[in-house]
Formats: C-alpha cells, sequence, structure tokens
C-alpha cells in the first residue's frame, strides 16, 4: 500500500474537493488526467506536492487534494451488499477489543467494508479470516480491499462457504480471538463460534432489527458458554459550527443496526446467576415466524445491478494494480 502521508506519488489514490464541494477520487498514474466540465487536471501536477494542497485545473478551477481516509474509501466504493457504516465499524473493533495480532473471524464478508478495517486493527501480525456465502459478494471485497491496500494482504483467507459448515475446517478448536457477526441469522452460528473461540474470547453480532436482537440474544443465553450479551446502538449527530451559528445539522446518521457481545466462559465454567426481573423470554411458532427473511426485510439486489458492482470493483482494483506496477495505461479519467 502507498504510504499514508508524505508528497504524493504515482500510485497513491487522491481525494480532490473541487469549489462547491464535489469530490473526485483519482489514482494518480504517469500520463494520467482527470477531465471535467471545468477543464483538465494533470496527474504529474500533483506528484511531489504535500498532501494538504491547493492545485488549478485548465479551467482555473482549484482543487484541495488529500489521501482519502478509510471511511472516505468505504463510503464510496462499488458495494454488492450494503456496507457497515464508519460509526458501527469503529464501535465493532473497539467492543471486540481488536488488538494487533489476533486471530479474528467475520462472516459475512458483504462488500470488503468491514474488512479493511478488521485488517488495520489485526495488523501485519494478526490473521483476518472472512466467509461470505456468495461468490459474486465475494469478488466485489476482494476488488475493494485490493484497490484501497493495493494488494491481496498475505494474512487475509477470504473462504466463499458457510460458517457453519467449514469454520471448523478452517480454524483449530479455541484458537480464535474475536468472532464478528454481519448476517441475518446469526444464532444459527453461535455453536460453531463457541466452539472455535478462545476462553474470553469476544463474538460480536451486527443485525438490523429489534427481533433479531432479541433472538440471537436469547440463543446466547441458552447455551450457557457465554457471558450475558450486552446490546448497544449507535447514533451520530454532527454540529454546525460557524461564529455564533453553532447548533446541531438538521440530518443526522442515526439507526443503522445493533451491536450484541458477548465473551466466551471456560470450559466447564458457570457464569453466576444475575438478578433481573421476569420478562417474556420464551418465544412460539408465531414469535418465529417474524423472524423469517421476508419479514425481516431481506432486500436483495438485482443480477444486473450486482453484474455492474463487480465489474466496477475490479476495474478499481485493477487500476491500483497497474498504478502500483508502474503500468501507464492511457491515464484519462473523465468526470460528466
Amino acid at each position: 500500500m502507498a504510504a499514508p502521508r508524505g508528497p504524493f506519488r504515482y500510485g497513491d489514490r487522491v481525494q480532490l474537493t473541487g469549489p462547491k464541494g464535489r469530490l473526485h477520487t483519482i489514482t494518480l498514474r504517469v500520463e494520467g488526467e482527470l477531465h471535467t466540465h471545468h477543464g483538465v487536471l494533470r496527474h504529474s501536477e500533483l506528484v511531489g506536492l504535500p498532501d494538504g494542497s491547493v492545485v488549478a485545473g485548465s479551467g482555473g478551477h482549484e482543487y484541495l487534494a488529500l489521501r482519502p481516509l478509510l471511511r472516505d474509501f468505504v463510503m464510496s466504493m462499488p458495494r454488492g451488499a450494503a456496507i457497515v457504516y464508519p460509526k458501527d465499524a469503529a464501535q465493532i473493533v473497539a467492543q471486540a477489543d481488536v488488538f494487533p495480532g489476533a486471530v479474528v473471524v467475520e462472516a459475512g464478508v458483504g462488500s470488503g467494508a468491514l474488512a479493511l478495517w478488521l485488517l488495520r486493527g489485526v495488523g501485519a501480525s494478526g490473521r483476518l479470516i472472512s466467509f461470505e456465502r456468495r461468490e459474486d459478494f465475494a469478488e466485489v471485497a476482494r476488488a475493494n480491499v485490493e484497490t484501497f491496500l493495493g494488494e491481496q494482504p498475505p494474512n487475509w483467507d477470504l473462504v466463499v462457504g458457510d460458517l457453519v459448515a467449514q469454520l471448523a475446517e478452517t480454524v483449530p478448536p479455541a484458537s480464535v480471538d474475536r468472532v464478528v457477526l454481519d448476517m441475518l441469522a446469526p444464532w444459527e452460528c453461535i455453536d460453531v463460534v463457541a466452539d472455535a473461540l478462545a476462553p474470553g474470547g469476544v463474538v460480536i453480532c451486527y443485525v438490523a432489527t429489534a427481533t433479531q436482537l432479541s433472538r440471537v440474544a436469547e440463543y446466547i443465553r441458552s447455551t450457557g458458554l457465554f457471558t450475558d450479551p450486552e446490546a448497544n446502538e449507535t447514533m451520530v449527530r454532527g454540529w454546525h459550527v460557524e461564529g455564533l451559528a453553532v447548533r446541531p445539522d438538521h440530518r443526522m446518521v442515526a439507526h443503522t443496526g445493533f451491536l450484541l457481545s458477548a465473551r466466551r466462559l471456560a470450559p466447564g465454567a458457570v457464569a453466576p446467576e444475575q438478578k433481573r426481573r421476569a420478562s417474556k423470554s420464551s418465544y412460539g411458532d408465531e414469535d418465529v415466524e417474524l423472524w423469517t427473511p421476508g419479514a425481516l426485510g431481506d432486500r436483495e439486489i438485482t443480477d444486473k445491478n450486482l453484474r455492474k458492482r463487480v465489474r466496477e470493483a475490479q476495474r478499481a482494483a485493477a487500476a491500483a494494480r497497474s498504478a502500483a506496477d508502474g503500468d501507464e495505461g492511457d491515464g484519462t479519467e473523465r468526470i460528466d
């Protein structure tokens, strides 16, 4: 991956912000050019400049040039499946206590957004194993990770298949430090996750609805293999700050999903009973019906749209490889 600081060089991804706040993200290439309605900006004019420089195109329009942050990249990258938003990814890394050298299992990988955050968390000495049932989603994730990092990280294994069927074949028992489940029915995976987690290891589930949250919490409790699960959600509200005009933004990123986490108990250990008020923790067939994919609002991306996303992600990855290898290509990017 290109250095995250220092002068711009060929192969770097650069985010250009125009006068009206419009963003253009380019990969610097030999003889490369950015074409817009306001003229042409040659990539060579950026090479050698420090991060945070201002450059002008042939039409006189000025652009602020910065290396995109990871949060910028994941919000604009091609998507096969919905991404984990940066606010939730940050909480997952914090609440699961993902540390350098950790062995982390993720399912499903979606478009690869969370995988990028987890790879950064485990560092070069750690290992990330991502499971994805759909090959087309895996292709998008693989291309997105390569686009951002400039390579396929050697400590990342992307397994196309079902976690329940393949986890035991992929990792030894009690060898995993953290497990992140981002799927429709995470309760189906809890038993195999319990076998793979080391004592004290963390499982964290990312779910969209309250009914999913309830079911996975009750299933984790029923196993007797984990601490009592904790649940929360994260809301982020921006603020407008200009002189004495200080007020909350009119729009905010509110609910995107719930996080539920628990820790693996030692073999044979029984957690002390927690006193709580009586509640309706049991459920019947009618309740289970509410947890079906249709009732949960599982939305399918069309095959045509997904094929387009795969092509976009693969083109971006190919451009990143080409730039890193010094291949000139035609280097022209046109923005309508």
